[in-house]
């Protein structure tokens, strides 16, 4: 091969300086649809939005309670219902139910959450009928075939035990035990154990279904290329022959706050790597002080750019991210700090986690808060650009009772943040000296030198959150 002669292209003039930054462009403002909601005599509400862009419809169905409403001994029946009642339906076979909803081209799926049991659907607007009629069969005309339900039991087990081996599952889980206390139905996973899914019978799940499925604790989300008259009249047949009942969601009691920090440890012979989990039972969705807590942890840790993963992975290589973040619901949910980093750098990430949590109780300074209200709001932009963007705006609305507008109300939260209220809220909300520090990883390695942060003699627990005698 011959090796070709130098070229040098001739430079093309331009009037454009590219080494100049342009100036920013004006701050994207964010658009709301219009909103809408209707209540059937049965108590079912829905809420909708038209959106015509595709010939598209998505929607759901939440029903709260979900694992709250467990039998504390038997945690999993909410979460087998989900699996189970999309193995069939009264008329169709596990197979028939699945060939249904492929010839139309559609998707239905269940799943369990904390505190609900969602089903939810995407179809072509034109087959929204027929994807319906499926939906409600699903809902109303469960099989109880005790042939798959004895399978999905025993694909959960497995499921758990593998979760088991898993160093960042075992942290997630052990924190919410700590920050919760061992006897608050949240403490637990929505998948339960080994030992209470196999105490589960198909009698516990029809009797979770009977007491609990109910349009009284229920709402619709749809959106998509369909009006309010056509969505409303979609779901009248459910709402007149959906019988209402009366559910009691629990009121739960919340451990008292910690009053000095404690670490604690569960121990991975051999680890790597060590799971960082540094927090403590903050707020609920529903506090007035809510999402300015989350616009005031963005610059800590509630992005790609936050000081905590600007330290620990760009600047020292210790982990691949690290962030931090507020996760309440309609119950107070926790403050948490996580990573996952290199084992022979625990101590050292330790420490910058709880160092930089209490320097970023001080003053933030203009330019951090300026980066703060700019990425927020022009995230804020793009948030709402898919369906189920959407169809996530109108699960909040409904499952919060927020206003329709509350969207906007979040920007002004974001634009009308002072340095004065940043401190305050700072001051309030991050107190490294009371929070919980819990390590997954190899003891032999780590542990002794982690008794020098200061953070009370370690705590060794077992990978259920239980203390090793």
């Amino acid at each position: 091969v011959m090796e070709s002669e130098a070229f040098e292209a001739d430079k093309l003039e331009s009037s454009f300086d590219r080494t100049v930054e342009p100036p920013k462009g004006p701050t994207p403002e964010i658009s709301i649809p219009k909103i809408w909601s209707h209540t059937y005599d049965n108590g079912l509400k829905i809420y909708g939005i038209e959106h015509r862009e595709l010939p598209l419809v998505d929607y759901s169905l939440t029903l709260r309670g979900g694992m709250l409403l467990d039998d504390p001994a038997k945690v999993g029946v909410a979460n087998l219902i989900t699996d189970v009642m999309m193995e069939g339906t009264k008329n169709k076979t596990p197979i028939e139910l699945e060939e249904a909803i492929d010839e139309l081209g559609s998707r239905i799926n269940m799943f369990t959450t904390d505190e609900s049991i969602v089903i939810q659907a995407n179809t072509l607007s034109s087959k929204l009928a027929e994807t319906n009629a499926l939906f409600q069969e699903i809902l109303l005309e469960p099989r109880w075939d005790e042939k798959e339900f004895e399978r999905v039991k025993e694909e959960a087990i497995e499921n758990i035990n593998r979760r088991k081996v898993s160093p960042s599952f075992v942290a997630s889980q052990v924190f919410r035990k700590l920050t919760y206390g061992a006897d608050n139905i949240l403490s637990h996973s929505t998948l339960g154990t080994p030992e209470s899914v196999a105490a589960i019978s198909i009698d516990d799940l029809k009797n979770y279904y009977d007491k609990n499925f109910s349009p009284s604790v229920s709402y619709i989300a749809i959106v998509g290329n369909i009006s309010k008259k056509d969505a409303v009249a979609t779901f009248a047949p459910l709402a007149k022959i959906w019988a209402a009942k009366k559910v009691d969601l629990p009121d739960l009691k919340m451990p008292e706050p910690a009053s000095k920090p404690q670490l604690y440890f569960v121990d991975v012979p051999g680890a790597k790597q060590s799971e960082i989990r540094v927090g403590y039972l903050a707020l609920p969705y529903t506090h007035p002080d809510y999402y300015a807590a989350t616009v005031m942890n963005y610059k800590l840790g509630g992005s790609f750019n936050g000081n905590l993963n600007l330290i620990l992975r760009e600047e020292k290589g210790y982990t691949y991210g690290a962030r931090s973040g507020f996760s309440g619901s309609a119950y107070p949910g926790p403050f948490v700090a996580s990573s996952a980093v290199r084992s022979n750098v625990t101590f050292e990430s330790m420490e910058i986690f709880r160092d930089e949590i209490a320097k970023f109780r001080e003053d933030i300074s203009d330019e951090d808060l300026a980066f703060t209200k700019n990425a927020l709001v022009q995230s804020n932009a793009r948030r709402f650009e898919t369906l189920g963007a959407l169809r996530g705006m109108l699960n909040n609305i409904a499952e919060y009772e927020l206003p329709f507008d509350y969207i906007k109300q979040e920007e002004k939260t974001i634009l009308d943040m002072t340095k004065v209220r940043h401190h305050e809220l700072a001051q309030k909300y991050l107190d490294p000296n009371k929070m919980v520090y819990l390590v997954v990883g190899d003891a032999a390695t780590q542990l002794e030198r982690l008794q020098e942060l200061g953070l009370g003699e370690a705590i060794m627990l077992d990978a259920d959150g239980n203390p090793v005698r």
